[in-house]
Parts: C-alpha cells; structure tokens; sequence
C-alpha cells in the first residue's frame, strides 16, 4: 500500500528482456533504504525489489505488468517517480494507493497557470465510472485530484512542489502515463454492479 506522495526522482540505470518480462535497475538515493522483498512503486506501479546495492535498485517486471502499464518502454536516463510501501503508523498525506495499475492514460495538453501547472490526460473509457469530480486519482503514482472531467478526458492542477519534486516537469504531450483509480470508488461501482445484475435475477423480472 502506498499513499501517492513520491519520495524521490530516480533514473531508469537499464532495462532489459528477459523470457519472463523485464529486469530495470534504477539509480536512487532511496537504494541504501531497501532490501531485498520489499515492496517500490516505480511510476506507480508496485514492483519487488530484488537487489539493491551501489545506488540502484533493481527489480522485475512481468508480461501482464509490461503489457498494462509503461514500464516496458521505459528508457535509460528516463526519470521516474519513486515511493516505499507506507508505514502501518504512517500519515497518510494523499489517498489509498496499491500500485495496481487500472490503465494508462495520454497527456494530451500541458499549461502553466502563475506558478502552478494544468494537466489534460485523456483515458480509455472503460475507466469513465471510477472518475469523479473531486475525487482522487494516482498518475505516475502521483496522488492527484480530479479538477475537471469530461468523457474520457480530466484535469489536474499541479502545485510547484509537485512539479518539481516529481517528474512532472519531464512530461511531454502525447506521453503515456500510467492511472490508478481511487481504490473506494472502485469498490462502490463493482457493488453497484453486482447490486443491479442481482435485481435483474429477482422473479417477475425480463
């Protein structure tokens, strides 16, 4: 579990194939911090750490996960967001983060506002009940509120410390990035759901 609040900007050391996915080892200053098992959301993503020694941390990615998220095109020098599974007597500063990743999503627009910053980032619609406005969303696992919401697209201001203690500031238009919803809302919409096919079965019904 982690909270969505990013602990440092690491730098992507080396990805390579492997048969069962991908090995990435990231340069950070969190590497003295971890050992082998523990849990890194890289991007947002909850990967294990299975080494971590000379200022890098490295760790697997499998095909399911290389398949629904960035991770597997990740490049060297790239920066990425970092973030340790939170403390049981943590604060929790953002919102309920997994590292589960639901979809990605494509910045489609990117504006300064004085010191601050607009994000547009269009997704797939499939994800469309889990968004709300005001509600909470992790990009790049990054927690972040939903300001503006249309179809398939919102928006997210980004506050200075965000922008430059995150990767934000690297982010381009048409770069990918990967979505986590808020994990409660998910929760009511599959009730909702199962509520409604259960309604449906009920004698009398067509």
């Amino acid at each position: 579990m982690f909270t969505g609040l990013i602990e440092a900007v690491g730098k992507i050391a080396d990805l390579k194939a492997t048969p069962s996915g991908f090995r990435v080892r990231v340069r950070t200053t969190l590497a003295p911090e971890l050992t082998p098992g523990d849990s890194l959301a890289v991007n947002g993503v909850c990967l294990t750490v299975i080494a971590a020694d000379n200022g890098e941390v490295h760790a697997d990615i499998g095909p399911e996960t290389a398949r629904v998220t960035t991770l597997g095109s990740m490049r060297p020098e790239q920066r990425v967001n970092l973030e340790r599974s939170m403390r049981a007597d943590g604060r929790v500063g953002g919102h309920f983060v997994q590292g589960h990743i639901d979809g990605t999503g494509v910045v489609d627009e990117i504006r300064p506002d004085g010191d601050s910053h607009w994000l547009t980032i269009s997704f797939d619609r499939g994800l469309s009940p889990y968004f709300i406005r005001k509600g909470s969303i992790a990009v790049d696992g990054v927690s972040l509120t939903v300001a503006g919401l249309g179809g398939n697209v919102f928006d997210a201001m980004i506050i200075p410390f965000t922008w430059g203690n995150t990767h934000f500031s690297a982010l381009r238009v048409r770069d990918r990035v990967n979505l986590e919803c808020d994990m409660i809302g998910k929760y009511v919409a599959r009730a909702m759901e199962l509520a409604a096919a259960e309604a449906a079965a009920l004698p009398g019904k067509v």
